[in-house]
């Protein structure tokens, strides 16, 4: 048996459906249960749970990875708490934002453990879905450019984007990137768990530990080893934003011009590409490795169409849509280091797809 294995199976003793923080944030599992009155009465609870919705969605998808079991997670804890509000002859919940967090979390873990098989087998690469919203701006088109026309030179967009869908409303850290949640899927559940909610969403281990079921301190040396394991092959978020924006820009013309020079001057000599189409769509069944490799597959991809590529943000990141006959087929997450795109992720699955609905633009 291995550590993740041991990790899962430590996983059994959870906390109680009915857990409730106090206001120092620490449990009473199977206890106080929530009344009404105070904090505990219903329209004050739901509104709060609204204002709360795009962090915990954030939160959600952090542990999973999809928008789809994230809605679903939060969905069912906000039935959970209504449940427990309208329940007679119990305490209120001291701390909303914390019984909502912890069961949010708890609930999204236990989803992910059900989850690693069905991606074990998942056909070619599982890339995480991707959020695409104009939540963070990066530029605007200049004074007199059109909306429909080229971009100019440092610029990515204007105008809104929104496709009207409340999840493209969920709040991430910019470190939930395509690559970082990559990365995450080879950790433990616990081991992620422990790390999204400690290193990214700054909840203190007492909390992670009503999560997973462990002692602070057994939380805490999870988180490092989750720390260690990323050390090595984390992407790095000391990039200057421009200067990524500037190669991203620079990275989709040479994609959609003629020059594979140009492309590869853009590419790191260890660029990583991968591509899910979850066996739906044509896509390369195991990572691309290399600048020849990867910018041959890219103009080689060009024998099915010519297609046009829109700057977008992916995952709070500067990142791009490719649309053929004026369709999405593909979103792109990037990173990049020192002026060179070091990670491509493609996501072409149209399953993944099916919440991006932006307006084409071409550079």
């Amino acid at each position: 048996m291995n550590d993740h294995d041991v990790d899962d199976a430590m996983l059994d003793e959870s906390v109680p459906d009915d857990v409730v923080l106090t206001e120092a944030g620490t449990g009473n599992a199977g206890t106080d249960r929530a009344g009404t009155g105070g904090t505990g009465t219903e329209d004050a609870i739901a509104a709060e749970f609204h204002l709360l919705r795009p962090r915990l969605l954030g939160v959600a998808y952090g542990l999973l990875g999809t928008l789809d079991e994230a809605e679903d997670v939060v969905q069912d804890a906000w039935l959970r708490l209504r449940t427990a509000v309208a329940a007679p002859g119990g305490g209120e919940i001291l701390d909303v934002t914390g019984w909502l967090v912890v069961t949010v979390s708890r609930l999204a873990l236990d989803v992910l453990r059900s989850a690693r098989h069905r991606r074990e087998e998942y056909v070619g690469p599982w890339l995480p879905e991707p959020v695409v919203s104009e939540s963070v701006r990066f530029g605007s088109v200049p004074s007199g450019s059109s909306r429909s026309g080229s971009l100019g030179s440092g610029s990515l967009w204007s105008g809104s984007f929104w496709s009207g869908d409340p999840l493209e409303r969920v709040t991430l850290d910019e470190s939930m990137s395509m690559a970082m949640l990559v990365v995450l899927e080879s950790l433990s559940p616990a081991e992620r768990t422990a790390f999204v909610l400690h290193d990214v969403f700054g909840l203190p281990f007492t909390e992670v530990g009503e999560v997973v079921g462990r002692s602070p301190a057994a939380c805490r040396q999870l988180a490092a080893r989750a720390r260690a394991h990323l050390a090595a092959r984390a992407p790095r978020f000391d990039v200057d934003p421009s200067e990524h924006r500037r190669v991203v820009n620079a990275f989709a013309r040479a994609c959609v011009g003629d020059d594979i020079q140009a492309l590869l001057t853009l590419l790191d000599p260890d660029v990583v590409f991968r591509s899910d189409g979850g066996g739906v769509v044509t896509a390369a069944r195991r990572p691309v490795l290399g600048a020849i490799k990867v910018a041959r597959l890219l103009f080689g991809v060009r024998r099915f169409g010519e297609f046009t590529m829109t700057p977008a943000p992916v995952n709070g990141r500067p990142g791009l849509l490719r649309f053929r006959d004026g369709r999405l087929n593909a979103v792109l997450g990037l990173e990049s280091v020192d002026g060179r795109i070091t990670t491509i992720d493609m996501v072409l699955n149209p399953d993944k797809l099916a919440r991006v609905s932006l307006t084409e633009r071409t550079i």
